[in-house]
C-alpha cells in the first residue's frame, strides 16, 4: 500500500516545520493528503495566524488547534487549562476525533523525550497521541467523536545520537538539553533536502520565535546557510507501531 495521507500531531506552532517539515512538503508534492494537529496555543492567538501561514507553505491545509494553554505561557490559552493539566481523557477524545476525521494513513507525533530539548508539552503531546493512535480504530470508545478509523501506522519524530554534530553546540550553546536516542532505533531517514526552500519558509512563517534569542527558528536563523541546511535537511523518525503493511515514511526518500 501506498503512503497517501499523514496527519502529524504536535504540541506547539513550529514543531511541525521543524521536525517533519521536509516530509509534509513532499507528500504534498506528491499529491497526498496531509494535515497538522497542534495541541497548544489558542485559535485566535498570534502564534495560530503564524502557524496558519506555515501550513499554507507546507500543503497542509487549515490549522487543527486544540487550543491548550503552553505549559510555560499560560496566556497563550487565556481561560483554558495548561496542556498537561488538562484531563487526559479529554485530549485523547479531541485527537481520536481528528483522526477519525482525517482518516490518515500514518500519524506523525513526538518521541517519548519530547524532542532534544525534552519540553513538557512534547512528551505530553507523545503520551497522548499514542494512546488517540489505538483508541481511534476502537468502536466503543468515544463513539461521539466519529467512525472507528485505524491509521496503519504511527511515527515519532526523533533525532539519532550521530545527528548532532552541527546541532548540538546550538542548543548548548543556550543551556538546551540534547536528549537524542540510539541511531538503530531510527526506522526512516528522510533527505528532504529538495524541498528546504519550502521548510525554511515554513519556519520562518512563525516570525515570533525568529524574532526571539532562544527558540531553535532562532537560532537556526542566524547559523550560515550552509550549516542551516545541513541540519534541516534530514528527518529521522522511529516506527512505533505498524497495523497493517504500508510503505511508510521509508518510501519517502527521493
Amino acid at each position: 500500500m501506498p503512503l497517501t495521507s499523514l496527519l502529524g500531531v504536535f504540541a506547539h506552532p513550529d514543531d511541525e516545520s521543524l521536525v517533519a517539515g521536509g516530509v509534509l512538503a513532499q507528500l504534498a508534492d506528491s499529491g497526498a493528503r496531509t494535515a497538522v494537529v497542534t495541541t497548544t496555543w489558542a485559535p485566535d492567538s498570534h502564534r495560530a495566524a503564524e502557524l496558519a501561514d506555515a501550513t499554507a507553505a507546507l500543503g497542509a491545509g487549515e490549522p487543527r488547534m486544540l487550543g491548550y494553554a503552553d505549559h510555560r505561557i499560560p496566556h497563550s490559552a487565556p481561560g483554558r487549562p495548561r496542556l498537561c493539566d488538562a484531563p487526559l481523557d479529554e485530549l485523547i477524545e479531541a485527537l481520536v476525533r481528528h483522526i477519525r476525521q482525517f482518516r490518515p494513513d500514518v500519524v506523525v507525533t513526538h518521541d517519548a523525550y519530547g524532542q532534544l530539548t525534552g519540553h513538557p508539552d512534547h512528551r505530553h503531546t507523545h503520551r497522548a497521541t499514542t494512546l488517540a493512535f489505538t483508541a481511534a480504530g476502537l468502536e466503543h470508545l468515544y463513539p461521539g467523536a466519529g467512525q472507528p478509523w485505524q491509521p496503519a501506522a504511527l511515527y515519532a519524530a526523533t533525532h539519532p545520537h550521530s545527528a548532532l554534530g552541527d546541532l548540538g553546540p546550538v542548543l548548548t550553546g543556550v543551556n538546551k538539553s540534547l536528549l537524542s536516542v540510539p541511531d538503530e532505533m531510527i526506522t526512516a531517514t528522510v533527505d528532504v533536502r529538495p524541498w528546504l526552500a519550502t521548510k525554511w519558509a515554513a519556519i520562518l512563517a512563525h516570525r515570533s520565535e525568529v524574532a526571539k534569542e532562544r527558540p531553535l527558528p532562532a537560532l537556526l536563523s542566524r547559523l550560515p546557510e550552509t550549516v542551516r541546511n545541513k541540519i534541516i535537511g534530514t528527518e529521522y523518525f522511529s516506527r512505533l507501531h505498524s497495523e497493517r503493511a504500508l510503505g511508510g515514511l521509508t518510501q519517502l526518500a527521493p
